[in-house]
């Protein structure tokens, strides 16, 4: 059973068509890369997966579970979709981060909030908080940033910040973490330190969803690639596979511009 399931996704913005009958699986495990020209709904559909976007038409499962179904109302109350953002990781393109916390408290905040909730907070409050630090501190000792952690944003490069906000998205521990073109606000030295995090990630068989237009990396790193075109799938595959030996003309022609840039 896939961990991620999509199920004919559609989505409009008015007359727009931005998505059409959108549907691929992803296992645990794997990395999928989705490419396309600017416009060809990629973002959308990150924001779809989200729940940051309600989607038209479709289902959305993850591990077996209906987290969304256009036709189940039920499905679509906020108390629910906040949950459900849970399962999925967003890394945006701009950083995001708290201008006015620090590198580590801009990793620990939502799971701080959320904290507050469990029905022992009170009780052992001192302890939690404690936890969830130490458990900061590890994931920026991941992105290689423990010396960092006390830092602000404005004291950070770009490279520095996207890697907070990766170990931000990973803090809630999500089965499924997504990237939205995580290396277009950056130069070409920090784009190379942003992609090898990703390819560490991917080594620890991190279950990843990337929308990128670095063509090498997600020739190399992803298991699977979807290229997308004016709202639809157009081809879909093994990566390497996908942008070596296109079967479609339209994928054919975007990787062609590509290569000429």
């Amino acid at each position: 059973m896939p961990i991620l399931d999509v199920q004919h996704i559609e989505k409009h913005f008015g007359a727009t068509r931005v998505l059409e009958d959108i549907s691929f699986s992803l296992d645990q495990g794997q990395a999928l890369a989705i490419i396309g020209s600017s416009g060809s709904g990629k973002t959308t559909l990150l924001r779809c997966l989200n729940f940051l976007e309600k989607p038209d038409q479709g289902r959305i499962l993850v591990n077996g579970e209906k987290l969304f179904d256009a036709d189940d109302p039920a499905t679509h109350r906020e108390e629910e979709v906040r949950k459900k953002r849970l399962h999925f990781g967003l890394v945006f393109q701009s950083f995001n981060l708290f201008p006015q916390y620090t590198a580590l408290q801009n990793v620990t905040l939502a799971k701080e909030l959320l904290s507050q909730e469990r029905p022992d907070f009170k009780q052992n409050k001192k302890a939690i908080l404690e936890e969830i630090r130490e458990e900061g501190l590890s994931l920026l000792a991941k992105m290689g940033l423990s010396d960092r952690a006390g830092h602000y944003p404005h004291q950070l490069s770009g490279g520095q910040q996207q890697r907070v906000a990766i170990a931000r998205a990973l803090a809630l521990s999500p089965d499924i973490l997504c990237f939205d073109e995580p290396t277009s606000a950056l130069d070409p030295e920090l784009t190379g330190e942003v992609l090898r995090v990703i390819r560490g990630l991917a080594e620890q068989n991190t279950t990843m969803i990337i929308v990128t237009h670095e063509m090498a990396f997600a020739r190399d790193v992803a298991d699977q690639v979807i290229f997308m075109d004016s709202g639809v799938i157009v081809e879909q595959g093994p990566a390497r596979e996908v942008i070596e030996h296109p079967t479609q003309e339209r994928t054919r022609q975007f990787l062609a511009r590509y290569a000429e840039q």
